[in-house]
């Protein structure tokens, strides 16, 4: 059996984020209109350090608005195990990678993800958002049951403070993988939280 820290889950790190307009609907969970695609790195000063990749969009229902999270592959075993039996979030796991270059107050970050031998996204960002002030956000999550919360609703509760910036963005999504269905998807915005501070709960 894995096991995993006790929520609250008090995360230090690095996201990410584009924006991407889906023109058609792919299932229930992935419908047409504006889904969030990210990048995290979970860094020393959290309870579990690893990378995360995530698609979410927002939900309105009788919690009110939350983010609901589609697809996610980390490279914890333990994150798995946590966030699908705390948060019924359904995490699976892939091979994560990242490099980040400074050159003065510029940042360049390339990641790239592979489940199994299947490429899932290669992605390229360059940000100055270590420039912005910090500034607070707070957030929720609602998730439909799985099989790990025995079909039971889940939601968490998320606040903290980031320095945040527009920044550049470039993915390349693998048509045959399983985010194939972004590959046609209009990217509409991007951003950087540098440093953020996150309790999860």
């Amino acid at each position: 059996m894995t096991t995993y820290p006790d929520a609250p889950w008090d995360m230090v790190g690095q996201l990410w984020l584009t924006l991407f307009r889906v023109p058609a609907p792919v299932d229930d969970l992935r419908p047409a209109g504006v889904h969030g695609v990210a990048f995290v790195r979970y860094e020393e000063g959290s309870p579990l350090t690893y990378s995360e990749l995530l698609v979410a969009r927002q939900v309105a229902n009788a919690q009110g608005r939350r983010v609901s999270i589609s697809d996610i592959w980390v490279d914890s075993a333990a994150s798995v195990a946590g966030g699908r039996e705390l948060w019924a979030i359904p995490k699976l796991l892939a091979e994560l990678s990242s490099s980040t270059v400074r050159r003065g107050p510029i940042s360049h970050t390339e990641w790239s993800a592979v489940t199994g031998h299947q490429p899932i996204v290669q992605a390229r960002f360059g940000d100055v958002s270590g420039l912005a002030l910090r500034t607070p956000f707070r957030g929720g999550t609602w998730q439909p049951g799985i099989p790990d919360t025995d079909g039971e609703e889940r939601t968490a509760q998320l606040t903290g403070s980031a320095k945040a910036l527009p920044c550049r963005a470039q993915w390349d999504f693998a048509t045959d993988g399983p985010l194939g269905w972004l590959a046609g998807a209009r990217q509409l915005a991007s951003f950087r939280m540098t440093d953020f501070r996150m309790s999860f709960a």
